[in-house]
């Protein structure tokens, strides 16, 4: 766990904790990791879960797939990032998605109860803890209000050219970088590949923008 410890220190669920501090508070949350590789799912659909994931290294997707299959990415996991941790809080409600390990990856797991319980020795920094954690869920909230502004969209232009703007907001130039390849960009807008891709070609025609594989330039 020493080797994740710069990594935590920069997370938003340990903010303003010391190394000191978090070595003892990793011990008295039973914290535990656990690694998969590409395709493994970290969570399954059904499935009732009590503690709350943070990714460490790799990436990691929430899917959602409908009775015929049909994929849908609802948010990607960086590493530093929490997931899981609305269900863990609800406790008896089951995970409506799957996690999916999209490289080989490592996961951090922490005890709920754990985390949202004050104890005698680590009452100094607990408080923190659980005010960082909500403002992670905050967060992550504000993150899925942002993907239902894309996908909300009418057409699959406006979705990519909304998506696309924030991405260059983020970045804060015209030319960056995106997460997904095309498969999972379409995945995410809920769009289909070939229309997607068609309508890249054209606003690409048009000037609008200029792309190679997951870079693009607004123009």
């Amino acid at each position: 766990m020493k080797e994740y410890l710069k990594l935590l220190k920069r997370t938003k669920l340990f903010y303003g904790i010391t190394e000191s501090e978090m070595e003892a508070m990793l011990e008295c949350l039973s914290a535990v990791t656990h690694s998969y590789k590409k395709g493994e799912l970290v969570f399954r659909r059904g499935e009732q879960i009590t503690a709350v994931a943070m990714l460490l290294e790799g990436c990691v997707h929430i899917q959602k797939e409908d009775y015929w299959g049909n994929l849908s990415i609802l948010s990607e996991i960086a590493e530093g990032e929490l997931f899981g941790e609305v269900y863990a809080c609800l406790g008896n409600d089951e995970i409506l998605n799957n996690a999916v390990a999209v490289k080989q990856s490592v996961v951090l797991f922490l005890e709920i109860n754990r985390v949202l319980t004050m104890c005698p020795s680590s009452c100094r920094f607990h408080g923190r803890l659980i005010r960082n954690l909500l403002s992670a869920v905050a967060l992550k909230n504000k993150m899925l209000t942002q993907k239902l502004e894309h996908i909300s969209q009418r057409t699959t232009r406006e979705k990519l050219l909304s998506y696309l703007s924030e991405q260059s907001l983020k970045a804060g130039c015209s030319s960056f970088d995106i997460p997904f390849n095309r498969q999972q960009l379409a995945d995410f807008l809920s769009v289909d590949r070939s229309a997607m891709s068609n309508e890249l070609c054209k606003m690409r025609d048009e000037g609008i923008l200029s792309f190679e594989r997951n870079h693009f330039i607004l123009k």
